[in-house]
């Protein structure tokens, strides 16, 4: 088994987020109603292709759980009235926000969107009530220019580990 490189990224000024603001034709949209199955849906949707392993023996107990607690926030990108892609942020202890989980579906990716919808995710994360700081990880599994993507928003990475 191959050694995992978890990157830990912070925000800590609303002032950093280099926004990309070309929409690609996505929506973003809140979604209000919690529904639970929707939101396994999004995660096997867009965490399929990356090996999104940690919740997928959940109940449908837990995932009602964790979808419908009030600090989480889901939100979804359209395109042509299809789901594309999708972000939740997670309100924290010490006015901390995480972006929980973020990407687009395989069919989207490589189309110039994630700048798009990850300026959304940073934005929202920052309209939040007492947000003082707003947080994201990921690691080398994910799609080669992640990474990237989150240090160009104006993410700076504060940590790396290697799991193994």
């Amino acid at each position: 088994m191959t050694d995992v490189t978890i990157f830990h990224l912070e925000m800590l000024q609303p002032t950093q987020l280099q926004a990309k603001t070309d929409t690609k034709g996505l929506t973003v949209t809140k979604a209000l109603v919690p529904q639970y199955e929707f939101n396994r849906f999004l995660y096997q949707f867009v965490g399929s292709a990356w090996e999104w392993t940690d919740k997928l023996g959940w109940t449908d107990k837990q995932w009602q759980q964790y979808s419908e607690d009030s600090q989480l926030h889901l939100y979804v990108a359209y395109f042509d009235g299809s789901p594309a892609g999708y972000f939740e942020l997670q309100q924290q202890e010490n006015n901390n926000v995480e972006i929980m989980y973020f990407g687009l579906g395989v069919r989207f990716i490589g189309k110039g969107m994630g700048g798009y919808l990850l300026s959304q995710a940073i934005e929202q994360a920052w309209l939040l009530d007492n947000t003082e700081r707003v947080s994201v990880h990921t690691c080398s599994l994910d799609h080669p220019i992640a990474l990237k993507n989150y240090q160009a928003r104006g993410f700076s990475l504060f940590k790396t580990e290697i799991e193994a």
